[in-house]
């Protein structure tokens, strides 16, 4: 990755980052909630918490979902997400809410905001499945903002089997901006298995390994 010699090249590379992934991040952020309880469960968990807590949440996704925000949106996204941390703290909406906080701060190039909401999950959650995706997150954050050591020490400890293609696949993102193709190269490579495995979807994959020189990308 070439250097970034300004906060605004720095930011627009991420937006450009979260443009194109967002959506998907989005997805996996909606269905997190089946990674860790199942999705019969996460119906369950939904009836038996408070009708204020499921509110905020749907009222949430359903800003996060918006294509563009203004800064009223913004405004009332940041003071939900605020709410369910502050209220429901030990719930997985605030775990939710964090995440999505994240998301839409990147787009009001808040990175600082972003970040400190994906670290607020990282280190205060009790479910290994979303420190973890927190952690994915905040190292992808990391790698835009032109700090990939940062994000192989973010991504060091070990996360849900569940996971695991997309620690790799981060890790991959990481090597490349250290300029180490080959460790970048077994990385992805190892993202690759991963996925094909447990049947996910990596989109981008093959075309990163390819980037890497198509002779070795097999």
């Amino acid at each position: 990755m070439a250097e970034l010699r300004t906060e605004e090249e720095q930011l627009d590379a991420i937006k450009q980052w979260w443009k194109s992934n967002g959506s998907a991040l989005l997805v996996g952020i909606v269905i997190a909630a089946a990674g860790v309880f199942g999705w019969q469960a996460w119906q369950r968990y939904q009836e038996g918490q408070s009708a204020e807590a499921s509110n905020a949440y749907q009222q949430l996704i359903a800003i996060a979902s918006s294509d563009t925000l203004d800064d009223n949106a913004r405004t009332q996204a940041f003071s939900l997400a605020d709410g369910l941390q502050s209220d429901h703290g030990s719930t997985l909406y605030a775990d939710l809410a964090g995440l999505l906080e994240a998301k839409i701060a990147i787009g009001a190039d808040d990175t600082d905001r972003a970040r400190q909401a994906l670290n607020d999950v990282a280190g205060g959650s009790d479910r290994p499945y979303m420190k973890s995706l927190a952690r994915i997150d905040l190292a992808r954050l990391q790698i835009a903002s032109d700090d990939p050591d940062a994000a192989l020490k973010t991504l060091e400890e070990a996360v849900p089997g569940a996971l695991e293609a997309q620690r790799q696949n981060v890790l991959g993102d990481a090597f490349v901006a250290l300029e180490r193709p080959d460790d970048a190269r077994k990385a992805y490579r190892q993202a690759q298995r991963l996925a094909q495995d447990a049947d996910q979807t990596i989109y981008g994959l093959q075309l990163k390994l390819d980037d890497l020189g198509a002779e070795d990308a097999t």
